[in-house]
This record gives structure tokens, sequence and C-alpha cells, in this order.
């Protein structure tokens, strides 16, 4: 009955996912404190409480056929405006709503950006490790993934594969800064060389590549470490953010898209684009949580990241203590830690005896590695270093 795209889908569901559900299970017979579920990024500082201020502002004195109807399937003018207004103040850009097209998230954005790209055949580059639905949109939509092989002494992206890997088929490029799983930050000078690597590959071919930017960790960064603007570097890239993590309202789905005039063809990409937003089914983003981006925009900018800070040092330096390898993440909410054996699955069935609940590297094209989601209560990291200490005695480590 099911498709021959989706038999793969139904056979290889999101791992993630599969750990969630099981710690749920586990919940249900051990007490959900016994639990250590490390595997699903969903934000535990709550919302803002602005959001819902401005929430209940909204629905009191915005007309409610207007909140709740229909609009521009690219959204909002006023919204996108907004958000354009907003970036330009931030990182002196000069984008208008023309360039800003609301999103059903991230996820969402991607997927209307890839099929406004994509051909069949065409090939998108990502970088291991990557979030691993990357392949399944990009399937989606008859296009074939090119994966270049995870740095591990840094995680940075392994750029001389990289120039050897673009070919005239390349259509476009998916980069992830804050790095889910890795945590990993990419400096100016990493974009730069980038950059300069797809302007030239595009004059050897005679090709546009698009590079796509996946921003959903964007104002999760620590200890003053820039995320620096990709559009500042290369005339073909797209953002792709989502407020998922940013005012955490990941079941909101809300985000945006960023397409400049300096895109190719721009304006016909951002028509076409608008018009994917259609006909995928998204119609449009959130009514109502559109409004309310436009009354939290400076939110949104400014997160407090002090627990996600709490989290990731008491995490890191009580796993280092334990003798676990990883390196300490500059954004995101993750660690990607070392497994203490070549095949991480089998360390996260080990883990999973003691109700730790971790997500194999393998996962994410990375396989050795397992990430660890810290975006839980501190008091969960606390109760769980035991089990911790437990399952690093069985490896014999420090």
């Amino acid at each position: 009955m099911i498709s021959e795209k989706m038999r793969p889908l139904v056979q290889n569901n999101s791992v993630i996912r599969v750990m969630f559900e099981e710690g749920k299970r586990l919940a249900g017979i051990y007490g959900a404190e016994n639990v250590y579920d490390f595997s699903l990024g969903n934000p535990s500082v709550p919302a803002p409480k602005e959001v819902e201020q401005a929430i209940l502002d909204t629905l009191r004195e915005e007309d409610s056929m207007f909140v709740h109807g229909y609009m521009s399937n690219a959204g909002y003018e006023d919204v996108r405006e907004t958000i354009a207004q907003s970036l330009n103040q931030r990182f002196g850009t000069s984008f208008g709503q023309d360039n800003i097209l609301m999103t059903v998230g991230a996820a969402s954005g991607l997927n209307v950006m890839l099929k406004t790209l994509l051909d069949p055949g065409d090939e998108v580059i990502v970088f291991a490790p990557y979030f691993l639905e990357y392949k399944n949109y990009v399937r989606g939509y008859d296009g074939k993934l090119v994966e270049i092989s995870p740095n591990t002494a840094d995680f940075q992206p392994n750029l001389e594969e990289f120039r050897e890997k673009i070919t005239a088929a390349t259509k476009a490029v998916i980069i992830n800064t804050p790095n889910n799983p890795t945590g990993v930050v990419y400096p100016e000078e990493t974009l730069e060389r980038m950059a300069q690597i797809l302007r030239e590959k595009e004059a050897e071919f005679g090709t546009d590549i698009v590079l796509l930017s996946d921003e959903p960790y964007r104002e999760l960064a620590y200890d003053g470490v820039e995320v620096p603007y990709v559009t500042k570097f290369y005339h073909n890239a797209v953002v792709c953010y989502s407020y998922s993590k940013s005012l955490s309202l990941p079941g909101e789905r809300i985000g945006y898209l960023v397409i400049p005039d300096e895109v190719t063809d721009s304006k016909d990409v951002f028509t076409a684009a608008v018009i994917a937003n259609r006909v995928l089914g998204c119609v449009n983003a959130p009514s109502l949580i559109q409004r309310v981006i436009k009354r939290c925009i400076e939110m949104g900018a400014t997160v407090d990241l002090a627990a996600y800070d709490r989290n990731r040092n008491r995490l890191y330096e009580g796993l280092k203590a334990l003798g676990f390898s990883c390196i300490k993440p500059e954004g995101a909410f993750y660690l990607f830690v070392k497994a203490p054996e070549a095949d991480e699955k089998a360390f996260c069935a080990k883990a999973q005896k003691y109700n730790l609940l971790l997500v194999p590297g393998s996962s994410f094209a990375c396989p050795g590695y397992v990430r660890i989601a810290y975006c839980v209560s501190y008091e969960q990291i606390e109760r769980s270093m035991p089990a911790f200490e437990k399952l690093a005695k069985e490896y014999g480590l420090a």
C-alpha cells in the first residue's frame, strides 16, 4: 500500500523519537524521576511570560477575523517587515518584507527551499555529523545527499573534502551552526573559506550553488561566542530560522526564510518559495503566532541562557571527571560524547540498563559518538550522575 519512497523511512524511523517513546515507557515502570531521558531537543526553559501576554493581547486587541484568517502565503506583511528591520539592526543587513517568508518552523523552511531548488538527481552537500532528517528532506524531492566526512578533531567542517565533492550537479549545501549534535559554532574564517570555495566552483561549472543555513540554535551561544550571519559572506546564502529554541515554542512551528536580493534570480526564487509553501500544504505559517512574534521580536533575540549554561557546565565537567571524552559545546544544548567502545549503539544499550537514554552518533552519520541533550532540568542532571558513574565503571573509566 505505502509508496516505495516511504518504505525506507518507515524501516529507519527516527532513533531520537524511538528513544523518546522508550523514555515514556520506562517512566511508567520506574517513575519519571528515575529515568534520565537525554534524547530529545525539547526546550526545558519555559517560553517567556511576555509570549503568553502577547498571545492574550493579540486576542484582545486585534480583529479575530484578521488574526485567524488567511493572509499572503508569505505571511503577514507587517510581521515580515518587523523581522527584516530587526535583522538589519542586529547584523547590518538591508532586508525588507520581500526578503522574508514566514514558515512552519525551520524544517518547513528547508523543505520549501529544497522543493524550490531541486530537480531529480541534483546534489545537496551536508557536513557530518548532521541532523538526520536532512537526508529524508532531500530524498523527498528526488535529490541526492552527499556527505562530507566528520572532522572529529574539532568538528569544524572538512573543507578540503568539501572542495573535492562539489560537482556540476551540486545545487545546495546545508550548514547548521550552532550545530546539532556537536554544539560547535562555525567562525568567520570558516565561513569565508567555504564561501570562497563555493564562488570558485560556481565559476568552474557555470552553475549556482545555494548555501542553506539552518539556524534554530542561533541565539543559543555561550561564553560570548559570536555566531556570524552567513549572508555577509556569500551571495547565494538563504537563512532558515526557527523560534522553537529561542522562544521555547517548538510545538507552535513558527520560523522564517531570508532570501536576500543578492541571491541569483532572487525575485523568482522568492516567488517559487511562496508557491512551494502553499503546494506543500503549509499554505501559510500559523497566523496567531505570527502576530505574537511581531510583539516579541526583541525577546527572540535576547535569550536567557543561564539554565542551559548551568546544565552544560555541570554535565560536561561531570562526564569529564568520570573519564568520558567530549568537546565543550559553544552553542545549542547538546554534548557529543565519544563512546568508550567502537559500537556506540552497544554503548547506548548498556546505558539504558541504568535508565540513561542517549542517541547514537550513527543517527548523525558519525558513529562512535553519542548525543546527550542537556535541555532538561538541572535536577535530572544531578540525579543522573550516579547512573553515569556506574556506566563509567562498567567500562573501567576513571
